[in-house]
């Protein structure tokens, strides 16, 4: 067994991937890019109800380019609550942060931007989601943890299907 110096990193385990060797990823700013909340029954929807509300929540996520290396992130929620076929309840958040991607090959920032800085994002924007619902006079809505991976691989067999006139 090959002895390291104290204080340095240990050697990368056996097969580890070498191309993502020295990427860096840092998080240079968060917000709030877009925030709505409508309750258009009100105060009716605020009535205690024997039913409990739908809820159909909708999650994705976008990324783009700002200058080289740097990219902004988009998570974008929607919730939309009905009580009795009726609305309770609409909300859209875009929380969105600005990220520094270094030494990230092609075939790796794809999956840094569509996974890693959603994974980031996430905590910050499920709290937001729970503070908006519970001041709009409901019972917080607390997002479930969302598996970045399942979506992002959902979302490119999407891209990659063939439309319906190619062979």
């Amino acid at each position: 067994m090959a002895e390291t110096e104290p204080g340095t990193p240990p050697p990368p385990p056996e097969g580890a991937e070498r191309t993502i060797q020295g990427l860096s990823l840092a998080v240079n700013a968060q917000y709030v890019k877009d925030l709505s909340f409508e309750n258009p029954r009100a105060p009716a929807s605020l009535v205690a109800s024997k039913e409990q509300p739908k809820i159909d929540v909708n999650v994705n996520v976008d990324a783009r380019g700002l200058q080289p290396n740097v990219f902004e992130v988009m998570l974008s929620v929607r919730a939309d609550a009905k009580i009795a076929d009726e609305p309770g309840f609409i909300m859209e958040l875009v929380y969105a942060g600005v990220f520094t991607v270094a030494n990230a090959p092609e075939e790796v920032l794809r999956p840094v931007l569509l996974i890693e800085c959603p994974r980031l994002l996430f905590p910050f924007a499920r709290q937001i989601v729970a503070d908006v619902t519970r001041d709009g006079g409901f019972p917080p809505l607390f997002l479930n943890p969302i598996d970045f991976v399942a979506l992002y691989r959902r979302q490119f067999a999407l891209q990659e299907q063939p439309t319906a006139g190619q062979a």
